[in-house]
């Protein structure tokens, strides 16, 4: 793994009362990183602290989806490097990692269906790519690297945390000693022991599941598509389920259920898995990268804001990784909180806007542990009666459509409509007009003639003009905080379909996070205003 010196920092060696970081992000993961990248390219300084001074092992977070690719080709957009190039950091794990859309479902030695993510072209970015997380974790690195608002401080562990009404005061220790320091925000993406939440005794509520899962990172050779395997009871791990992905580096990620009273130990020892492995795939030569073992968690914080202190990511919620719901979830933690927090530091929006970010994302939360608990369920029911259910689905789902909406091995990763957000407007579309882009849902992607609509939208908030044959006009608008509004106009067919208007213009108003604050049929500049003022805690 890449390893990352220790430097001393300036605030070693400050006097006290120096003056105050704007923002600290506790965790160098993807959800930190993420958070960094996105305000410095807002023109933020951000202090990173990690204990660390190494990637972790094993691929841990593997399945990122497409919008969270969105998010790093917007955030990588908008990262200028030192020699004056963008970081396509989309494009970079993109590239690197292993592309997929397609799965398949097996019980026992039968296959139930195949399945396609997204069979709908069209579309910038995959479904999904798979790439281990340490390697999502180098390519944002080596892009804060390019920064010069962006100050890691690998080596520095965050001991101390004490909140105040204006402000949080750090204690952090090194090799050379512990120091301290102040920020006007903490951010605690610190995983899922975090310091910060146990530092202000802070819990968890829902549910821990006592089924043990077994984990091995493989390298081996071999044809199989780059697809995504589910078995339910399979003979080679009989009574039990498995799982079969491939990452990048001809690394194979391979999931064994191995039931509740399972000796971890014995579990987890190289040769005893590599009968599991070659039970599962035959006899065939690879070796191991990595071999783990968990426990479900479905569980979050009460507040995701206690003042000025932020959580994300596992520091404020826990799924389980059927679905790829939890780095995923993270990185969209990240988004939606980047453009909110630097409008505060800017005096563009008042603190409370902050509000919003705890409430939107408790509900995206809410979400995914609701999904991941009935995957989980489904996937270790509880009980003879509900396991007679499940075989009973996955008979029918053979041979009837109507089950597999039933069948539940792990539903993937979707961002959430942030229905009843604070932040939307009225709706100004008929009821049943396009649905599934109402306010709070997040933008899709379509072609547009000199690139991809999601791309053009901009860092701020975005003006949509969707018309099809209709000359539509875009007057500028400039709102009282003097922030222009960026207007574009879409015309391809995908996109004028997909926003629905085939017959009519439509006209929405986008969020920096790429969700939809408002949409109207007509285009009234005093409510694009109102919108506006509303969508950043003003109204």
């Amino acid at each position: 793994m890449p390893a990352f010196a220790y430097r001393r920092a300036a605030d070693q060696d400050a006097a006290p009362g120096a003056p105050a970081h704007a923002v600290v992000i506790a965790g160098a993961g993807p959800v930190g990183l993420v958070l960094a990248l996105d305000l410095a390219s807002r023109g933020q300084r951000v202090v990173i602290l990690d204990r660390r001074t190494a990637l972790s092992e094993g691929s841990r977070a593997i399945c990122w989806s497409k919008r969270t690719l969105e998010i790093m080709s917007r955030i990588g957009s908008r990262i200028g490097s030192r020699d004056g190039e963008r970081h396509g950091l989309a494009d970079r794990l993109a590239a690197q990692g292993v592309t997929w859309k397609t799965g398949k479902v097996f019980h026992r030695d039968a296959e139930v269906f195949a399945f396609d993510l997204l069979p709908e072209a069209g579309h910038q970015w995959p479904a999904f790519i798979n790439l281990q997380q340490f390697h999502f974790e180098s390519a944002c690195i080596a892009a804060a690297a390019q920064s010069d608002l962006i100050d890691m401080r690998w080596g520095h562990e965050l001991s101390g945390v004490s909140a105040h009404d204006d402000g949080v005061s750090l204690a952090i220790d090194t090799p050379d000693g512990r120091y301290t320091m102040s920020a006007g925000w903490l951010v605690a993406a610190d995983g899922g022991r975090s310091t910060v939440r146990r530092q202000l005794g802070l819990g968890f509520v829902g549910q821990t599941f006592d089924d043990q899962f077994l984990i091995c990172d493989i390298k081996m050779k071999t044809a199989r598509p780059a697809e995504r395997w589910f078995w339910f009871d399979p003979p080679f791990n009989p009574g039990r389920s498995a799982l079969l992905h491939r990452q990048a580096d001809d690394v194979w990620r391979l999931d064994f259920q191995i039931g509740r009273d399972a000796d971890r130990d014995e579990e987890m020892k190289p040769d005893n898995v590599a009968k599991r492995v070659r039970a599962m795939l035959g006899d065939i030569a690879f070796s191991f990268a990595w071999i783990s073992c968990y426990r479900f968690q479905c569980r979050r914080l009460e507040k995701f804001r206690h003042g000025r202190v932020l959580f994300a990511g596992d520091a404020a919620h826990q799924v389980s990784p059927f679905g790829a719901r939890g780095g995923n979830s993270g990185i969209q933690d990240a988004d939606n909180l980047g453009w909110k927090l630097a409008m505060v530091l800017q005096g563009r929006a008042p603190a409370t806007l902050l509000d919003s970010y705890d409430s939107e994302r408790r509900q995206a939360a809410d979400e995914n542990i609701l999904n991941s608990t009935r995957s989980t369920d489904f996937i270790a029911p509880k009980g003879p009666g509900a396991t007679l259910f499940r075989d009973a689905v996955l008979d029918l789902a053979a041979h009837q459509p109507f089950a597999r909406r039933l069948l539940n091995s792990g539903r993937l990763s979707l961002p959430t409509t942030y229905d009843g957000s604070a932040l939307n407007s009225d709706d100004g579309f008929a009821p049943g007009e396009a649905p599934a882009l109402r306010p709070g849902a997040p933008a899709v992607d379509a072609p547009k003639d000199d690139g991809w609509l999601l791309g053009a939208l901009g860092s701020d908030f975005t003006v949509l003009v969707c018309s099809r044959d209709i000359d539509v006009p875009m007057p500028g608008l400039r709102t009282d905080v003097g922030m222009p509004l960026t207007w574009r106009l879409a015309r391809s067919p995908e996109a004028t379909a997909r926003y629905g208007a085939t017959d009519q213009p439509a006209f929405y108003l986008i969020r920096p996070d790429q969700h939809i604050a408002a949409r109207w049929r007509t285009c009234d500049p005093q409510l694009v205003a109102d919108a506006f003022h509303r969508a950043i805690g003003k109204a």
